[in-house]
């Protein structure tokens, strides 16, 4: 089964989103269940989470 988990486990506490691979939590739990369409929808959406999440630690990072 393809997965975009590089065992980088850690939800960010603000967005709620892996801080490895970008996917919510319900969307971890519920991965194994999904379908492969569903899947590909997920990660097609990741690179953009995953910029965000970097956006937003770094406008952070320069706020504090």
């Amino acid at each position: 089964m393809e997965t975009p988990c590089i065992n980088v486990c850690m939800l960010d506490d603000k967005s709620g989103l892996c801080v490895g691979c970008g996917r919510s939590g319900d969307e971890i739990a519920a991965w194994v269940d999904m379908s492969p369409a569903e899947r590909r929808a997920i990660m097609a959406a990741l690179p953009e989470r995953l910029l965000q999440l970097e956006r937003e630690t770094a406008e952070g990072e320069t706020a504090s």
